[in-house]
């Protein structure tokens, strides 16, 4: 309950702080009033309000109407309460009026004083407060309750409590540097233990290379040893002999030429071409004619081809042409202006009796490469491709070659087998070629020969190798240390065996890509190219 009630009171520049206990309160000009205000902003005269406490609570109970008064910026009624901080304010003037009540005097705790004690800092808060637009009062106070404090503190004090601050901030700074050192040191320590692991890992990595690379070189070497073995393993079943019977016919008619009597000379059937044979003299032989009971020119020939995908076969142009290669036969040819017919043209894979009819498709004009085809409806699921090598660095000299083909033909076939079973069987066909191959290939004894060797010299259109090989070698695929086909054999040098000659991989493959021969990646692209359009026009046949 309030017993009292302060009032600041702010007449211009003049400023004042009143305490009252009375129950009834006067403010005005007039003698009379319990607070007078004498200004001469104002000519009113006599009461300008009147304070009454009411139950612990003043109100305004009297007013001057004219003076137009306002309570916190709001018109003025009678009986209105007035509460802490309320503001009774004249309009058009700079006086007015702060309001502030104390509550009841503690009964234990007296003193002499007529009016209560009001500390000057208390005071000067009040009037600071007033003058405030927020009157932050609390704030005001605790201000000068710390300074008034701080007054009463003692320079001993104040002294000790410097020295524990100063002491509390010099540990602090300490703490700061010494942590901060051992985080220096810690970084330090870390960026060492990096740069040493790095070095590690460099020296670890060049140990892993090393290693690498020894291992490299073993399974190269390992590969290099077992070369042979692996690619006569993995494609001999590819590599396919060929076999083939040619006469000579008229130009004009078309009809065979024969030999004028029984007698006359025919080149036997092993007897080797003067190509493969320089120690053979030609000589020609005339009177040729289409008539009579003389006995058809006639020659048969061996060769080595293989296997490229597709029913595609490689192989040496002279080997499907031979009587380009033969100057005796060109020159019975020139003198009775024949031509050479193919009769009979066939190849004989690994472990399959029948033949397989061969059909040329290309003939190089300058390499010594021709590209025949056999059906692939007949060609067996199990015959192996020969990968094709398109890396030009993988022919190098010195690098391990393997070659796989049939040289010396029947000769080299017989050899395989028991001499007395040799020697029947040459009993019973020696006399015929194809009757002694078409037997060997009944009894799975077409086996090709593998011989390895090195590449001796090398140049754009020639790969020159010590790879022994023989007559019937020509056309047989050239490996290289990849397990792929380098080179196709062409020349066979007979005082020189290490000046057999291939021809690069790269000329088979530019006339293989003219027959039409395709990859099995491009192959593999075309049929999902092909099952993809099928299953769009499926869908768009459903949609409809």
């Amino acid at each position: 309950m309030a017993v009292g009630i302060i009032i600041h009171i702010s007449v211009g520049s003049e400023k004042r702080t009143e305490f009252f206990s009375e129950n009834r309160l006067s403010i005005g000009s007039d003698e009379t009033c319990d607070l007078q205000i004498h200004t001469k902003q104002l000519e009113a005269s006599g009461l300008w309000v009147e304070l009454e406490n009411s139950d612990g609570v003043f109100r305004i109970t009297k007013f001057d109407p004219d003076l137009s008064f306002t309570i916190n910026d709001k018109p003025i009624r009678r009986f209105i309460a007035i509460s802490d901080g309320d503001r009774l304010r004249i309009e058009k003037t700079d006086i007015s009026f702060s309001f502030f009540s104390l509550s009841e005097k503690p009964t234990l705790i007296t003193t002499n004083r007529d009016q209560p004690h009001i500390a000057q800092f208390i005071e000067e808060a009040a009037l600071e407060s007033a003058t405030s637009p927020k009157r932050d009062d609390a704030k005001t106070f605790l201000r000068e309750f710390t300074r008034e404090l701080l007054r009463e503190v003692s320079v001993t004090t104040k002294l000790i409590a410097l020295v524990l601050v100063l002491g509390f901030l010099t540990g602090i700074l300490y703490l700061g540097y010494a942590v901060n050192h051992e985080l220096k040191e810690s970084r330090e320590l870390a960026s060492r233990q990096a740069d040493t692991i790095d070095r590690l890992e460099k020296t670890l990595g060049t140990a892993s290379t090393q290693i690498e690379e020894l291992d490299k070189s073993n399974k190269d070497l390992f590969k290099t040893v077992s070369l042979a073995q692996n690619v006569r393993v993995d494609y001999g079943n590819g590599v396919c002999l060929i076999i083939g019977v040619y006469d000579l016919v008229d130009r004009r008619n078309g009809r065979p030429l024969r030999y004028p009597d029984g007698g006359a000379y025919r080149a036997e059937p092993f007897e080797p071409t003067a190509s493969e044979d320089a120690t053979r003299q030609p000589g020609a032989i005339s009177g040729l004619t289409t008539e009579g009971s003389g006995s058809p020119v006639e020659y048969d020939f061996i060769g080595t081809g293989f296997h490229v995908g597709g029913g595609f076969i490689v192989t040496n142009r002279h080997v499907l042409q031979p009587w380009t290669e033969d100057d005796v036969v060109k020159s019975m040819m020139a003198s009775s202006n024949g031509r050479a017919r193919i009769k009979r043209l066939v190849i004989y894979f690994p472990n399959y009796p029948q033949p397989f009819p061969l059909k040329v498709r290309e003939m190089s004009g300058r390499e010594d490469v021709a590209i025949a085809s056999i059906d692939t409806a007949s060609l067996p699921a199990d015959v192996p491709v020969l990968p094709l090598e398109t890396d030009s660095e993988a022919s190098t000299i010195g690098k391990t070659v393997v070659t796989i083909g049939y040289p010396s033909g029947p000769d080299r076939l017989l050899a395989m087998v028991d001499e007395e079973e040799a020697k029947s069987i040459n009993q019973r066909f020696g006399n015929s070629r194809q009757n002694l191959i078409n037997f060997l290939a009944q009894s799975k004894k077409i086996v090709p020969l593998t011989t390895q060797g090195a590449i001796t010299d090398l140049d754009t259109r020639r790969i020159v190798h010590d790879a022994k090989t023989a007559e019937g070698g020509s056309g047989a695929p050239l490996f290289g240390q990849t397990g792929k086909v380098i080179g196709v054999n062409f020349g066979v040098f007979t005082e020189n065996t290490a000046a057999n000659m291939a021809v690069p991989i790269r000329f088979a493959i530019d006339l293989l890509r003219k027959a039409g021969w395709k990859t099995a990646e491009e192959l593999q692209q075309e049929a999902t190219l092909t099952a993809q359009n099928a299953n769009s026009n499926t869908n768009t046949a459903t949609v409809r």
